[in-house]
């Protein structure tokens, strides 16, 4: 059976987080587990966490972000009203430019839905 596109991503991603590990000294690694921290469930709940971290991704248009942040949103249960409110309200802070990565996060969204 063909890998799919977010699983080749997720293999891909592991292995070079466990590089960066190797050779990461404490900053790097300081900065990894901030990064986990904050999306933990707070004041806001992780979903909305990684909505926010979704559309700040598109905005940012980093297509790796992107991807990981839709796969946590389909982990938390994120629909697909949600979803595209999320990647409209990135369409309007980013512009025109963003439609590229707008495209590429719903293939990867209908992806990760199956």
């Amino acid at each position: 059976m063909k890998q799919t596109k977010i699983a080749r991503f997720q293999k891909e991603r592991e292995r070079l987080n466990k590089l960066v590990m190797k050779y990461g000294k404490t900053n790097i690694k300081r900065f990894y587990s901030i990064d986990a921290e904050v999306y933990k469930a707070g004041a806001l709940s992780k979903k909305t966490k990684e909505l926010l971290g979704l559309a700040c991704s598109l905005v940012l248009r980093c297509d790796d972000c992107v991807k990981y942040h839709i796969i946590e949103c389909k982990k938390e249960g994120v629909g697909d009203k949600e979803f595209e409110e999320t990647l409209s309200i990135a369409l309007v802070v980013g512009g025109s430019i963003v439609i590229p990565h707008l495209r590429r996060a719903f293939e990867a969204w209908e992806e990760v839905k199956r």
